[in-house]
C-alpha cells in the first residue's frame, strides 16, 4: 500500500547516500525501468493536500536486476555458487 512521505522525510533518507550520486526514478514494477528526474513543482494533491510533484526527466534504461531485487520487484534468481569437492590424490 502507498505510503505518504514528507519532504523532511525524503530530505532525511536522502542524506544518507552519497552527495555526489545521481537521482533516478524506479517505475513499473512488471517492466522496470531507469528514468531521469525531471522538474520539481508543487502543487494540490486530489485530497486538496500541498505536495511536491516530481516529474519524468525520461527514460534511462531498463533497471539494474539488483534495485528492482532490492526495491522487492523481483526475486533473486541468480544461481547458487557450486563448490566443488576437492579430490585427493591417492599414491599406489
Amino acid at each position: 500500500m502507498p505510503q505518504d512521505i514528507t519532504v523532511r522525510e525524503l530530505v532525511q533518507r536522502l542524506q544518507t547516500y552519497d552527495d555526489d550520486a545521481v537521482v533516478r526514478l524506479a517505475v513499473s514494477p512488471d517492466f522496470p525501468f531507469a528514468h531521469h528526474l525531471g522538474t520539481l513543482t508543487e502543487g494540490l494533491d486530489d485530497d486538496g493536500r500541498r505536495a511536491v510533484f516530481l516529474g519524468d526527466g525520461g527514460q534511462q534504461s531498463y533497471l539494474p536486476r539488483p534495485v528492482a531485487v532490492a526495491l522487492r520487484w523481483t526475486t533473486d534468481t541468480t544461481a547458487p555458487q557450486i563448490r566443488r569437492r576437492q579430490v585427493r590424490a591417492t599414491a599406489r
